[in-house]
């Protein structure tokens, strides 16, 4: 029928409505992974923690992933889940990345300096949780959306665990709590990976559909 649009193809210029104050979060949760990031890569580079390092990477990939975000805001579908796809990438290389500074860590035998681990991922920790919060009702909008809150709720659990790991560096004087902590942030950076491209992908599948 003449003047009607198939599904199947690309919608690259429509833009859909976007839930009230989404933007306005993502601006925030950009800025204050952004600082995090800064803070974290000298602080787990001077303190040798493979954990802190791994999170300043995580923050980094976070704060890409929300600046994608606002990039496509308001676009098609069709849009946001490629944006979606390209993020989970960004999660599974950055995760790759930390499991390869981890095995560095263990083949030199080197201790993280607890006190700095601690106070360093106390601060981030906090930073994720307002993330996490900001994000958390437009989690089940799109796959796009629902990718920003995954790093979000990744990032909670990561420092949570951070913490725990500079207690045992603290507690025993060895480096394995740190190890083990940087080796579970790579599993859940490429599960998120996993589960953010596997959810656009779908949606890519259903628009295909005439």
């Amino acid at each position: 029928m003449m003047g009607r649009k198939c599904c199947c193809e690309p919608d690259f210029s429509t833009k859909k409505a976007i839930p009230e104050g989404y933007k306005k979060a993502l601006w925030v949760v950009f800025i204050l992974n952004s600082m995090m990031f800064l803070a974290e890569i000298a602080t787990g580079f001077f303190s040798k923690s493979a954990s802190l390092q791994g999170d300043a990477l995580d923050f980094l990939g976070d704060a890409l992933n929300y600046a994608i975000s606002l990039l496509v805001i308001g676009y098609s579908l069709r849009v946001t889940a490629w944006a979606a796809v390209l993020k989970g990438a960004t999660m599974g290389l950055l995760g790759a990345w930390v499991l390869a500074i981890t095995l560095w860590h263990i083949a030199h035998a080197i201790v993280p300096e607890a006190t700095t681990m601690g106070i360093v991922g106390s601060v981030a920790l906090l930073v994720n949780v307002v993330s996490f919060l900001l994000l958390w009702r437009f989690r089940s909008e799109d796959a796009n959306m629902h990718s920003a809150w995954i790093c979000s709720r990744n990032d909670v659990i990561g420092n949570c665990a951070v913490l725990l790991a500079a207690f045992g560096v603290f507690h025993w004087v060895k480096g394995w709590p740190d190890y083990s902590v940087a080796f579970i942030m790579a599993l859940l950076a490429l599960q998120g990976a996993w589960v953010s491209i596997r959810m656009a992908l779908k949606e890519l599948r259903s628009l295909s559909v005439c």
